[in-house]
This record gives C-alpha cells, structure tokens and sequence, in this order.
C-alpha cells in the first residue's frame, strides 16, 4: 500500500479541476452549432441533413413566413448542417456546456419573408433565396439585363410555371397581363 501511494504522488494529478478551470480542447473539437441569421438564406439544406432532426423548418404560406429553428436539447453535433450549408451561416463552436433552467432557452429561431408569386400572388420562396441565386448567376458571367428578366421568371411560383409559357412570364416583369393556358 506504501508502494502504491508513492507511485501515486511521483505521477501527479491525471485529472483537471473542471468545471473550476476550463478544459485544453482538442483541434477540431466539434461544440454546439452557432447560428447567423443574416448569412442565411432559407434553404432548408440543413433540415435535411440533421439526423436527431433538432433543425426544424416551418412555412406559413398564409402570412408568408418561413420559420427556422434549432433545438439544441436534440442537436448530436455531427456537424452535417455546417457541411450543407452553402453561405456559412451555421458554424460549429468550441462550446458544448448547455445547461439551462428551461427548455425554451435551448430553441434559436429565425423567421424568414416569402416572396409572393407575381402571377397569383401566392407566397412560394424565401427573397434572400432569390438574391442569392441571382448573385450566383451575376458571378458566373450572366450580363445585367439578362439577370433582371431572369428575375421576373424567378419571382413566379411552380405552379404559375407549370400554366403559362415563358414569353407570358418576361411580360410579367414589364407590367403586363399574363396569358395562362388551359
């Protein structure tokens, strides 16, 4: 037993003092997913992806409003939802303390304006969705008057696309009636 205790003093301690003193993580620790709102664009790639389903994406197409959420009491992070994300807006921090008094503090949310349809005026997409396609388009070398008449096409819902003929959309974006087919 002697022994043993001389041993135990040559060796030191083997543990830290958490939760007094913090913890030396290793590089590429994976904490809790941190959210920007302003970066994201409404997707729902993320929702997708998340295995434990803790990112949530409601759409209220009467008052035309897309709502995000994530739920970090269900989140495992596996880091799926950063690797999807096509602007960066949900990062993995270092963080994984996520003690809270009530459940509710654990929910983030986001709320998003849906673009109405200019035929039926109908909400259908997310406008950060469209602007974020058309910047794509802008930088792959697509001039200024062809992204402004792909926008009038892109400011339509499927179903409008489905009933009228391009040429009826372009006139959309000029004031124009649209001719449906039937």
């Amino acid at each position: 037993m002697l022994n043993l205790l001389k041993e135990v003093i040559k060796v030191g301690e083997a543990t830290t003092k958490y939760p007094l003193e913090s913890l030396d993580l290793a590089p590429g620790f994976r904490g809790k997913p941190v959210y920007n709102p302003e970066l994201c664009l409404a997707c729902a790639a993320c929702t997708t992806v998340c295995p434990p389903n803790a990112l949530a994406m409601d759409t209220d197409t009467e008052h035309g409003v897309r709502t995000w959420s994530l739920f970090y009491g269900r989140c495992i992070f596996c880091g799926r939802c950063e690797e999807v994300c096509p602007t960066g807006a949900i990062t993995l921090s270092p963080d994984f303390e996520l003690a809270a008094f009530n459940k509710n503090d654990l929910v983030v949310r986001a709320d998003f304006k849906l673009l109405e349809c200019r035929v039926c005026n109908r909400y259908f997409a997310p406008g950060k969705e469209l602007t974020y396609v058309l910047a794509l388009l802008e930088q792959a070398g697509l001039p200024g008057p062809e992204v402004a008449q792909r926008r009038s096409l892109l400011e339509v819902c499927p179903e409008c696309k489905r009933k009228c003929n391009v040429e009826s959309i372009k006139r959309v974006g000029v004031g124009n009636p649209v001719e449906v087919k039937r």
